[in-house]
């Protein structure tokens, strides 16, 4: 079972805050670059950002997302150096509980979350075109490719590794039981964007679908005793989102092959996944990989016992 893979009288809760802060501190050093060419920019005369707006336009799209996304890059190398060195668990142990990555089941979670993505901005392209201009360019739109499809996995699959993989089983190893990583993973996980500049345009109904889409992420994870499912859908939602369409409000400024020109507003649209598209993709994912057992892998105790560790020397 995924998240027992954790579970160990060598492995207490303690581990996990040094693991944490270590994960913090990676994620510093990766902000680094970023923080350097804005004080670059400052000193020669572009002035410093003084609000959320002004820092999402101060530098050029695709250069701050470059600078956003490989801040992921040393984040991931962090968690990957508390889970070998601290907890001295393979990263395959975090990631699944299968003998190895099923990349079919990351690759079918992809697929079919980008296609509802894409029809979907399509549609709403089609009946409210007032509310969007198009914005491509092609050489900056074939820089912003090349920058998403390499680094956005990266801050998808970070994201991931840290609230569904190493803090799923930190907070398991603390309660010992599935419900409390579960809830408290989803709540951090929705928390963590209280600060992007949606909230603030949106209000803080948006809250219920960042708390309810890591629900869904941690429902997929623990029924499906592994990730794949989770990073495919992440990557999806991350990347065509990117590609197809940004706003001047939006957390990533890029050169999208859409601008929504619309007056931010939270509507059904808000609520719509986390209580349709969700449940059908739950359906369809359990009809496909046979889930039984539903209330036991969501809510039961965590058993310690014939459990394989996959442990270094």
């Amino acid at each position: 079972m995924f998240i027992e893979q954790g579970i160990s009288k060598d492995n207490p809760f303690w581990k996990y805050i040094v693991g944490s802060l270590i994960i913090i501190l990676a994620a510093f050093i990766g902000q680094l670059p970023l923080l350097f060419v804005i004080l670059g920019k400052a000193i020669n005369g572009g002035g410093m950002p003084t609000t959320n707006e002004d820092m999402l336009k101060y530098l050029e799209p695709n250069l701050s997302l470059f600078l956003i996304m490989i801040s992921f890059v040393f984040t991931i190398g962090g968690v990957y150096l508390a889970v070998k060195y601290l907890h001295k668990q393979t990263f395959l142990s975090v990631t699944t509980a299968r003998p190895k990555v099923d990349w079919n089941r990351i690759l079918f979670s992809f697929s079919i979350w980008a296609l509802f993505t894409v029809v979907t901005t399509f549609g709403y392209v089609y009946y409210e075109p007032e509310s969007f201009v198009w914005n491509f360019k092609p050489t900056q739109f074939a820089i912003l490719c090349v920058i998403a499809i390499v680094l956005i996995p990266f801050q998808t699959s970070t994201e991931e590794y840290i609230f569904r993989g190493y803090l799923m089983q930190g907070f398991g190893n603390l309660a010992k039981n599935k419900w409390f990583p579960f809830v408290m993973t989803s709540v951090i996980f929705g928390g963590m964007h209280i600060a992007n500049p949606e909230v603030s345009k949106l209000g803080y109904i948006i809250m219920v679908y960042y708390i309810g889409t890591g629900l869904f992420l941690g429902i997929i994870t623990l029924m499906d005793d592994g990730m794949e499912l989770a990073l495919g859908f992440h990557a999806a939602n991350n990347l065509v989102s990117a590609l197809l369409i940004s706003s001047d409000w939006s957390a990533l400024q890029t050169h999208s092959l859409y601008k929504d020109v619309s007056d931010p507003s939270a509507g059904f649209d808000v609520l719509l996944p986390i209580f349709i598209v969700f449940p059908i993709m739950l359906l369809i994912f359990s009809k496909k990989y046979k889930w039984t057992d539903w209330k036991e892998k969501l809510t039961g105790k965590i058993s310690t016992n014939s459990i394989t560790y996959t442990y270094h020397d």
